[in-house]
This record gives structure tokens, C-alpha cells and sequence, in this order.
């Protein structure tokens, strides 16, 4: 395997760094990460092109492979501070419109896939339930067959964009006789009547990435607004998150790079006891610490990438890909934030927001725990 960039993936991350770090001078004019959603920064990701990545050109996007949209989303990272509008970009992409693309119709796609990579629609993937989180098949929300439609009955929770997107891809049961293969998707806009949005839910971190619950009343669906065949939602969910677990965290890499040089630079600049603090061993050493853990999650996530660009099974390369990026994203904003001593508690800084931030990695797109137990199995335990 060769990692190094050709001189098109170099362009382009150039390229994506470039941008980032124009959006985040710009947005931090205005409210900031941390002072909710920004239509604007959506819309302007959306024309340089971010939500069509790794969509075909007859949509709008640039068909970039694997590996190429995770180069340019880690460069997003590394120059655009909003983790939360990144979140939820990457929710879109990885849950919404990639399974769209692989599983929808013609009709399906002419519709809805244009306006999801122009940022004129705002997607969201609902599958999470109050009584079932990792074990997401235990859902209960039911699609009844009734005339050439479905009747939507049911409730979720923790969904991602939920107040602000357009379109829902929502998972519900349409035959519980039948376990994960009695399940389907279906896509649903935001007007469909007996669909209401809760209230936003309030989090500790990824503020600008709003999150709340639905609720299904008799929310009537046709046969031409469900997600590929009957009983296929378990292989679209599946399907969804091999592309989100390989690609969610790759802004969280450039942003762990980020604050690796910002580290480096104050512990040259600050100095204390007559020395700068780099000199110190206990600094020194989380540096090190931070610039191993930086390394070694790229590696796995370039290795995950590579293997799904040349079309080669990644089951497990996804998982600890997904594992490593996550506990070393907290462990290296702790860290930060231990070096910079009270100014690193400070929320001028970022590095406090980012912690915040961080935490939510091990928890979405399937716990570490989870990560854990799919890595175990792939080896046979």
C-alpha cells in the first residue's frame, strides 16, 4: 500500500484547506461553533462541492474514490473548526446519500440526489429508537402495508440534522415475523403530514449540528417512496454504515493535527521555571503521545480507505479505523488542553469545545464498545 498522495489528491486537499480556513475566518466573525446551525456554512460547503465528493458527475458531484473523500475531509477538519456543521455534512453523505445512490430508483435519485449535493435539501438518517440504540434492529416503529402504501406508527430519537433537513430516510418494521429481514426504509419529506419534529435536543458538544426526535402518526408513505426492495433496510443500514464508520471521522484527524501544532508551537513559545515548557518531559511526552496517536489513526483510516477504493472487504480495517480515531480524537484534546494549562479550560481557545466534541465520537456510528465487539468477531471470537 502506498499512501502517498498523487498530485491530484495533493491539489485537492490544498485545495479543501484552502477554503476551510476562509469559511472559518469568516463564520468566527459571525456566531462561531458553538452558536448552532449555519445555513450559510452548509450551502457554501455544498458549492465548492464537499456534500458531492463521492457522488457521480449526472448528479453534481466530482466522483472521487474512498480514500480521495477521506484525504479532503480530514484537510476539512484540519482548516474548518466547526466540527458540528462537519458532522452533519458527513451524516448526509455517508447515511442519506450513499445508500440513496446504491439503493434508490432512477426516480429516487433524479429527485432527490441533486438537491442534496447542491445544499438546496438537507438529509437525515433516522433509525434510532428510545428502547433500541446499538441494538438497532429491535426497533418497534411499524410501516403497516395498507393499499399500495405503508402507515408510519412509531418514534425516533437522536437524529442527527433532524431539525433542519428536508428529507428522512426512516427505518420501520414492515414484518416483525420476520426479525432484521422484516424491516425496510423509506424516504420521507419533512411537509408529510402526521411527521412532527421535536423539540432540538440539547447536547454536550456538536452544537452546530442540531439533533432531535420524530414522531410517526399514521404518516402515509407510497410503495415509490421506500428505500429499494421490501425487507431490505438491514442491508441498507449495513451498507450505510461501512461508508460512515470509514469516512465520519476523517475531519477528526485534520483537526487532531490541528491541535498538534498548536501544541508544539506554545510549548516552544511559553515558558516557565526559565525554560520553554517543551523542555519539560511531562509536556514533551504528551506531545509524542498525541503525535503517535495522529500517525497511527490516519494509517488505519487510509488503510480502510484504500481497501474500499480498490474494492476490497474492509470490515475490520472500518472498525478499528473507527475505534482508534475516536479514543485518540479525546485523549489528544485532553491533552491539549493539560498543555495549555487554564488557558487550554478556556473556551477562547477551542480546545475545551473540541473535548466536547471529541466525546460524541465514541458514541455515534456505533460505540467503541460496539467497534470492540465487531472487531472481536472478525477474529474469530
Amino acid at each position: 500500500m502506498d499512501f502517498s498522495l498523487s498530485d491530484e489528491q495533493a491539489e485537492l486537499r490544498a485545495a479543501v484547506i484552502e477554503f476551510a480556513r476562509r469559511l472559518d475566518k469568516e463564520q468566527r466573525h459571525s456566531n462561531g461553533p458553538d452558536g448552532g446551525f449555519s445555513e450559510e456554512s452548509w450551502k457554501r460547503c455544498a458549492e465548492f462541492g464537499i456534500q458531492g465528493l463521492p457522488m457521480p458527475e449526472e448528479f453534481g458531484g466530482s466522483d472521487r474514490d474512498p480514500l480521495t473523500c477521506l484525504i479532503a475531509m480530514e484537510a476539512l477538519g484540519y482548516g474548518y473548526r466547526d466540527n458540528g456543521i462537519i458532522f452533519g455534512i458527513n451524516a448526509q453523505l455517508w447515511t442519506v446519500q450513499a445508500p440513496l445512490l446504491e439503493f434508490g430508483s432512477s426516480a429516487q435519485k433524479a429527485s432527490y440526489l441533486p438537491r442534496l449535493i447542491g445544499g438546496e435539501m438537507i438529509g437525515a438518517h433516522a433509525i434510532t429508537e428510545p428502547g433500541s440504540g446499538s441494538d438497532a434492529f429491535a426497533m418497534t416503529t411499524r410501516a403497516e402495508p395498507k393499499e399500495g402504501a405503508y402507515l408510519l406508527n412509531g418514534s425516533k430519537t437522536f437524529v442527527s440534522n433532524a431539525p433542519v433537513a428536508d428529507l428522512f430516510l426512516i427505518f420501520a418494521v414492515t414484518d416483525p415475523r420476520q426479525g432484521f429481514m422484516g424491516i425496510s426504509a423509506f424516504l420521507v419529506e419533512k411537509d408529510t403530514p402526521g411527521l412532527s419534529i421535536g423539540k432540538p435536543i440539547s447536547k454536550m458538544g456538536l452544537h452546530s449540528s442540531p439533533m432531535a426526535e420524530l414522531h410517526f402518526d399514521d404518516v402515509a408513505v407510497s410503495e415509490e417512496q421506500r428505500l429499494g426492495k421490501e425487507g431490505n433496510g438491514a442491508a441498507i443500514f449495513n451498507y450505510s454504515m461501512i461508508w460512515e464508520r470509514s469516512s465520519i471521522l476523517a475531519s477528526c484527524v485534520g483537526t487532531m493535527e490541528r491541535q498538534l501544532e498548536a501544541c508544539l508551537e506554545y510549548a516552544r513559545e511559553r515558558r516557565q521555571f526559565g525554560q520553554p515548557i517543551g523542555r519539560f518531559q511531562s509536556v514533551a511526552n504528551k506531545i509524542v503521545d498525541m503525535k503517535v496517536r495522529l500517525e497511527s489513526a490516519r494509517l488505519l483510516l487510509y488503510k480502510a480507505g484504500w481497501l474500499r477504493s480498490h474494492g476490497r472487504k474492509a470490515a475490520l480495517e472500518v472498525a478499528l479505523a473507527k475505534l482508534q480515531v475516536a479514543e485518540s480524537f479525546v485523549q489528544s484534546s485532553l491533552d491539549a488542553i493539560q498543555i495549555h494549562g487554564g488557558y487550554g479550560y478556556c473556551s477562547e481557545y477551542g480546545f475545551e469545545g473540541e473535548l466536547r466534541d471529541a466525546v460524541g465520537a465514541r458514541i455515534y456510528s456505533g460505540t467503541s464498545e460496539i467497534q470492540r465487539n465487531l472487531i472481536a468477531r472478525e477474529l474469530g471470537l
